[in-house]
């Protein structure tokens, strides 16, 4: 490769970007459609907010765009060009996604419209209505929010759980500009194993795996009594992007339905798993769940967590077993999976099923789902690897690879593994210490911290299930949303960005 093809490109990343802004144009179109239907007289902020969008889009398309006679290979993207792209997107995004909160007067304050949209995109689902924001405003109930806002809400969840990187893999080839960086970059849905030739091909179908699960949980919520379409292809959308956000304060909790319940704890699930091995199953592959070591590690882990926090409910609590049952495993599975939906003040439990909780804040999903946190690839990667040392220090001389099933782990991964639990642990103790400076006690600081930066949601203290994020400070709360897009972006390829390695040649 020449040096020219190592140095950054702006004009190309500008360019990348004001298509992916288009897209959230188009997106915007969607909650328009919604105001229409039920009258609420806001279809001037929704287009508004695509004028704008639009706009900025056009503007770098035109001053951007790649001259015709440039050659194919100059229009791929570099690595850190690729890598630049998906670290400033999601920041831009939230931007603009930002605006129709703003316009239709819902929120008062430009910070917190960006809050909730970051919080929507990244599938975070942590909240700032129901409360009184910095200056005394009060925003709304979330029950008070017009319908349109709260499909759009919910919306940029459904976007941003597969991603709007896989997305644009699948566009941006169409229009000569090449994806697999953007592929690379995105790395909570890097996947060795491809299923098709073309990484834009392997974009699409799980696209449409993504879609066909959304379309199987709305009907299954929809027939139920206490559903109508609205509510139930909102959660929905939260769901299989493990976002959280709902249409009521007290979530599904609200409902008291156990039907909904575990229609949802099986779709929160499903979500936690690789979509790589859903495509596979759609495909005639239905053994490929059960094949999985990261699947069969994430399943004991939370039918272990499950029975753990029903009998500290039963014992503790002094729940029915089947209330037990029903409240543990709901919340072992939302908090699993980075979901967040709540149906019980886990708050108010004893302190075993909390901490037991509180474990699983730093655990996550499978690589290649929607879920956030640390991932369950990881963890076993960290446990193998202890295993390791510890029959390294009886047999000192012996050379004791770490395994994952019948697959050596490289050295490259190992080490890769190692440093983001290293910069995890430090990301979330600035975050926290710099929460206990606002002045929020030692459960709030922590509980901030880490709902924000594992996608979680719900926290702890001040931060609770049935609480906001409406009191935090201005600076506090564009702190959250870094740590909600470093978390979402899996730490390496945004951090990498304040590097100076990453600007040298």
């Amino acid at each position: 490769m020449s040096r020219n093809r190592t140095l950054l490109k702006f004009s190309k990343v500008a360019w990348v970007l004001s298509l992916l802004l288009l897209l959230l144009s188009v997106a915007l179109l969607f909650p328009l459609i919604v105001s229409l239907i039920y009258g609420e007289g806001l279809w001037l902020s929704y287009a508004l907010s695509i004028a704008i969008t639009t706009s900025v889009s056009g503007l770098g398309w035109f001053f951007f765009r790649p001259s015709e006679d440039v050659d194919i290979r100059d229009r791929e993207l570099s690595l850190r060009e690729g890598i630049m792209v998906v670290g400033v997107i999601w920041i831009l995004l939230s931007l603009f996604g930002a605006l129709p909160f703003r316009f239709s007067g819902v929120l008062m304050h430009y910070t917190d419209a960006v809050f909730e949209t970051a919080s929507g995109l990244t599938t975070t689902g942590a909240t700032i209505f129901g409360g009184a924001s910095y200056g005394g405003v009060l925003n709304p109930a979330i029950e008070e929010i017009p319908k349109s806002l709260l499909f759009w809400r919910s919306f940029t969840h459904w976007i941003g759980g597969m991603g709007i990187i896989v997305l644009s893999i699948a566009i941006l080839p169409l229009l000569g500009m090449g994806g697999m960086q953007l592929f690379q970059a995105e790395s909570s849905l890097l996947v060795s194993d491809k299923l098709t030739p073309r990484v834009q091909d392997t974009a699409k179908q799980l696209w449409i795996v993504y879609a066909l699960m959304t379309l199987t949980q709305f009907i299954l919520l929809w027939v139920h009594p206490s559903m109508d379409w609205f509510e139930a292809i909102n959660h929905a959308f939260a769901t299989l992007a493990t976002g959280g956000f709902s249409t009521q304060n007290a979530s599904l909790g609200a409902l008291d339905s156990l039907y909904i319940e575990m229609v949802t704890l099986v779709f929160m699930f499903m979500a936690g798993v690789n979509f790589v091995l859903h495509l596979r199953v759609f495909r005639g592959e239905p053994l490929a769940l059960f094949k999985n070591e990261e699947v069969r590690f994430y399943t004991k882990i939370t039918v272990l967590a499950i029975l753990l926090v029903s009998a500290s409910l039963w014992r503790s609590n002094f729940y029915t077993v089947g209330d037990s049952l029903r409240y543990g495993s709901f919340q072992v599975v939302s908090i699993i999976t980075t979901t967040g939906f709540a149906t019980d003040d886990f708050e108010l439990w004893n302190s075993f099923g909390l901490f037991i909780l509180f474990l699983l804040f730093f655990t996550g999903g499978c690589a290649g789902s929607t879920a956030g946190g640390v991932k369950m690839f990881r963890w076993m990667v960290l446990i193998e690897n202890a295993k390791r040392e510890f029959k390294q220090i009886l047999h000192p001389h012996a050379v004791l690879p770490v395994r994952l099933g019948n697959k050596t782990v490289d050295n490259g991964t190992l080490r890769t593994v190692l440093s983001f639990a290293v910069l995890y642990l430090i990301t979330f103790g600035i975050c926290a210490l710099v929460m206990s400076l606002f002045g929020y006690d030692f459960a709030s600081a922590i509980g901030a911290s880490i709902a924000t930066l594992g996608n979680i949601g719900p926290g702890l203290g001040d931060f609770g299930p049935t609480d906001h994020f409406a009191g935090v400070p201005l600076i506090g709360k564009w702190m959250l949303i870094l740590s909600m897009v470093i978390g979402r972006l899996e730490i390496f390829t945004v951090l990498v960005l304040f590097s100076s390695w990453f600007w040298k040649d």
